[in-house]
């Protein structure tokens, strides 16, 4: 390995980080301002991608020289920053005050409305831009050739960072940036018309989204998917650098990128794993990234279940429930069993996150590793010590718990979005082993033949084993929640610091609710698992964790019976519904859009908040 090939290393390194501190500097300028987790920036990046490799093809047929290349490029951005400026006078207007959970789902609402909505006006194929004119042969360094394009996009960074500097020092609307990063409320107090800051601020990072997908048409094509691939990454940049810090963006896109370009000849099998690993060990040993500054804690964003008296009628509905449940292999098909199987470990699923969000105020992104973890426990248990079922279940059930102990015990020292980011890294770091660790895991090929036992293989069996699994999970989660346990989980919601007060030890309670919400998710995972008869690492994905949050968005964060309700609407909705149309990704965004701004409390919540009014 000799001094050449550490240089061009170096070199890729430094071009994939300036690529990646120009789109990410958007979504970092994006938070600072209005307190937007924005999983839709990944979709303007990739509408960026998608225009310029459209554009610039016919700019270039007017033949007048290389600077056409660069007009379609900065043409595509400025397009890409009036779609933001449209997203946000639409929808993101609408939730500046709500929690983190709404605003992460709105825009995953977004992020499934545009990817179909690409297809229909780009088209299915992927699309290749053409070459930087005059950039399109190599240039030598000590003896090796290097794409000369890529000196180009190792300049771009610092001279994006050198004009957003600029920009926030010696403009008007840079100083109301920097100070509503730093103080919101004040800004509001001074009377800066915060909705013409936001807006002018949606339309700066979306531009640099744009730009950041633009000037990837050389060097990759333009296609669906893109939008998901960046937007993991630009989180990590955003975090480790510090929410809101540019320079703190700057510095973790270096680190991440020489990462990445000497990560994958020391660790050749970890390339996934590396950024989150970066991500996680940041945030443990300094809590707010590298320039980040501590988050108000307040409890003003704190939604869950409140303390109220139970309904007279609890046990008459938990009752008919539970008669339904165990009557539906009387009058049920062997699919309608299969979907009923489902809905109770998703229902399962999702109510094991309830106890976290609803009840503790604990935002988690990534609780699809304790789903997953239960899967893989029980399935590696069956396949490599031959354990049956009944063993293996149990033996999922504490894996999770296991990971759930582990990772709780870094993420209750956080608060806010670093503490969510902290469960997706977790989650993405559990993810890549599961897919990289071939030899134990079967990679991305998962694991085969994990069948329940003889006396449970059929479908009416099998359907009331997890029938009574799920009923007492539930039940015993929902015995925790009406605990003095759970009513110390939510004075801890409400106000920190009126529960320190009161002689709350508020970590050690968040963390024994994150254990048991793990292991209750490992469960389902498990049960799951012999459901389905194999795993596979997208059950540790980020889309099984958007899928819990979204029951629980569906069904009602304020509620009880929200997450069970959820699974059911939402498993419907994916089998019967989304179905009859290509288009089933813009049908279930606008539904998740909608929910997020006219039925913030869900389904349930909002028949009960009829009840109550009509009381």
């Amino acid at each position: 390995m000799d001094l050449s090939f550490l240089a061009i290393q170096a070199l890729n390194g430094l071009s994939s980080a300036s690529s990646l501190f120009i789109t990410a500097c958007g979504l970092t300028l994006v938070f600072g301002v209005t307190r937007i987790v924005n999983f839709a920036h990944g979709s303007l990046y990739m509408i960026g991608a998608y225009t310029a490799a459209t554009l610039v093809p016919r700019l270039l047929e007017l033949h007048f020289g290389p600077v056409t290349f660069w007009a379609g490029i900065l043409a595509s951005a400025i397009i890409v920053g009036l779609i933001g400026v449209l997203i946000e006078v639409l929808l993101l207007r609408r939730i500046y005050g709500a929690p983190e959970l709404f605003q992460l789902l709105a825009t995953f609402g977004v992020v499934l409305v545009v990817q179909d909505l690409a297809i229909l006006v780009f088209g299915p194929e992927d699309i290749l831009g053409p070459r930087a004119p005059g950039l399109r042969a190599p240039v030598e360094i000590l003896g090796r050739r290097f794409p000369s394009y890529e000196l180009v996009l190792i300049a771009a960074g610092p001279i994006v960072l050198g004009l957003v500097w600029l920009l926030l020092r010696k403009t008007r609307f840079g100083v109301l940036v920097r100070a509503a990063t730093q103080d919101r409320e004040m800004i509001a107090a001074l009377g800066v018309n915060q909705a013409l800051l936001f807006t002018g601020t949606l339309f700066l990072g979306a531009f640099l989204a744009g730009l950041g997908g633009a000037l990837q048409i050389p060097r990759v094509s333009a296609h669906a998917g893109m939008d998901l691939s960046i937007i993991a990454e630009a989180f990590v940049v955003t975090v480790v650098g510090g929410m809101g810090s540019v320079p703190g963006a700057f510095l973790a896109a270096l680190i991440i990128g020489q990462l990445q370009a000497f990560g994958i000849l020391i660790f050749p099998k970890s390339t996934l794993v590396v950024v989150f690993l970066l991500m996680a060990v940041v945030l443990a040993i300094r809590p707010y990234g590298f320039f980040g500054r501590p988050e108000a804690v307040g409890g003003t964003h704190a939604v869950g279940i409140a303390s109220s008296k139970r309904s007279p009628y609890a046990g008459l509905i938990a009752l008919a429930v539970i008669g339904t449940g165990l009557s539906l292999p009387l009058i049920g098909d062997a699919y309608m069993l299969k979907v009923a199987t489902e809905i109770l470990i998703f229902a399962l699923f999702a109510f094991s996150l309830q106890l976290l969000i609803g009840v503790s105020g604990v935002v988690s992104f990534g609780h699809a590793a304790f789903f997953g973890l239960g899967a893989y426990g029980a399935a590696l248990s069956l396949k490599w010590f031959a354990l049956p079922m009944e063993a293996a279940l149990p033996a999922g059930l504490l894996l999770a718990a296991a990971g759930a102990l582990l990772i709780g015990g870094f993420v209750v020292r956080l608060s806010g979005i670093y503490l969510a980011m902290m469960t997706l890294a977790a989650a993405q770091i559990i993810y890549a082993v599961a897919f990289q660790w071939v030899d134990v895991t079967g990679g991305d090929n998962g694991i085969v033949g994990v069948w329940p036992s003889a006396w449970a293989s059929g479908q009416v069996p099998f359907y009331l084993f997890t029938l009574a699994l799920v009923t007492i999970a539930v039940l015993l989660l929902m015995r925790i929640i009406n605990a003095p346990f759970g009513y110390a989980l939510r004075a801890a919601r409400d106000s920190e610091a009126r529960a320190e007060a009161i002689g709350l030890t508020i970590r050690r309670h968040r963390w024994l609710a994150f254990t048991i919400s793990g292991a209750a998710a490992g469960l389902a995972g498990g049960l799951y698992a012999f459901s389905r008869g194999s795993v596979d690492p997208s059950l540790l994905g980020i889309p099984t964790s958007v899928d819990a949050l979204t029951m629980l968005l569906i069904g009602g964060i304020q509620t009880v019976t929200g997450p069970l309700v959820g699974a059911g609407f939402l498993h419907v909705l994916r089998d019967q519904i989304m179905p009859l149309t290509s288009l089933w990704r813009l049908l279930l965004g606008l539904i998740i859009i909608a929910i997020v701004l006219v039925f913030p409390r869900g389904l349930v919540g909002t028949v009960r908040g009829w009840g109550e009014e009509r009381s």
